[in-house]
């Protein structure tokens, strides 16, 4: 006959209110931010799937995001990109993944001349591609609809549309803090429809500080210099690739950039080639005279053996261009140095 079992040793049937604990899965390993070089916990999957479950999902649990003292990169504290953000962004646009969400600083007029090869293809400039970008302007108008509100933004270099969707289940009012002719700082990405290009804010916050407006198209330059000319020590052939089309297209009418002469020379040569071949001769014996006081009419005449007249209409013409001014009498030039 079996020996019946022990009440110690009984087996106790496991109701459904009971939760085993879980096992532990050790300490959360520790990563260094190469940007801050501060040590940083990364969460562990139970807690994340703890925080999501619970719908307290918290941007900082993805970390190492680098700021500005003006929040140019986005960030926890001035509402830049969440992890989730690129992959819901790229469903709704047909389920395009982007690899590259890297966040740039750009002028209107760079937008507005982004190449795209076709259309729903990646925008470029500088020949590199752009998904997220940044720029701070002018608010121009303001129209609210229903389910969003579009600004017309105006930063000096051109005007563009920048819509920004209304979250309806948080009763999003950010119409009210937005006034005309206010600065105001925008994170969004790029879009085309029906031929005409706009961009789909993620944030809008108004500039507090307006240094930051003169620090954006600082930091701007130096990106676009970047791509076209290569970092700084570089022989030269960096990340230029293609850059040289662009070069001028950044501000206004931005002269010097992209040149391969460079600086001023560039603006120098970019001058000269609308000028005649007499008018180039000239200035290149006045450009290599080493005396101070310029070069007389009569030397002119004398080297290159040119009429008077010709020289007086090639004077006229470099004067035109500002590439020369007159220093002892009105027949003496010497070159304009930028």
């Amino acid at each position: 006959m079996t020996e019946p079992l022990k009440p110690s040793t009984r087996l106790r049937r496991v109701s459904r209110g009971d939760k085993p604990a879980p096992k532990s899965i050790g300490p959360s390993p520790t990563i260094t931010n190469p940007t801050t070089h501060h040590q940083t916990t990364t969460p562990s999957a139970l807690s994340l799937f703890l925080s999501r479950a619970s719908g307290q999902e918290t941007p900082s649990a993805y970390g190492g995001y680098s700021t500005t003292s003006y929040g140019a990169q986005g960030g926890d504290d001035s509402g830049g990109f969440l992890a989730g953000a690129s992959s819901q962004q790229g469903s709704q646009g047909g389920g395009k993944a982007y690899q590259d969400e890297s966040l740039r600083p750009v002028t209107i007029k760079q937008i507005l001349e982004a190449e795209e090869a076709y259309a729903g293809a990646d925008f470029k400039i500088d020949n590199t591609t752009v998904t997220q970008i940044t720029f701070v302007g002018q608010i121009r108008s303001i129209n609210p609809q229903p389910t969003n509100i579009t600004f017309k933004i105006d930063d000096g270099t051109g005007q563009i549309e920048v819509k920004k969707w209304i979250d309806v289940d948080k009763q999003d009012n950010s119409n009210g803090e937005f006034e005309l002719d206010a600065h105001v700082r925008v994170w969004g990405r790029l879009k085309s429809f029906s031929n005409k290009r706009h961009v789909g804010a993620h944030v809008i916050r108004p500039v507090a500080d307006f240094n930051e407006v003169n620090y954006h198209l600082l930091e701007a330059a130096y990106v676009h210099l970047f791509y076209t000319k290569g970092s700084l020590g570089d022989s030269g052939s960096g990340g230029a690739s293609g850059g040289a089309n662009n070069g001028e297209s950044m501000f206004v009418d931005g002269g010097g950039y992209g040149n391969d002469s460079g600086g001023a020379g560039g603006q120098t040569m970019s001058k000269l080639t609308g000028c005649g071949p007499q008018a180039r001769d000239v200035f290149k014996l006045i450009n290599d005279a080493s005396s101070n006081e310029g070069v007389h009419l009569n030397v002119i005449m004398s080297s290159l053996k040119m009429p008077v007249r010709e020289v007086l209409a090639a004077s006229d013409e470099l004067l035109g261009q500002g590439l020369i001014y007159t220093t002892v009498d009105d027949e003496t030039w010497a070159p304009l140095e930028y």
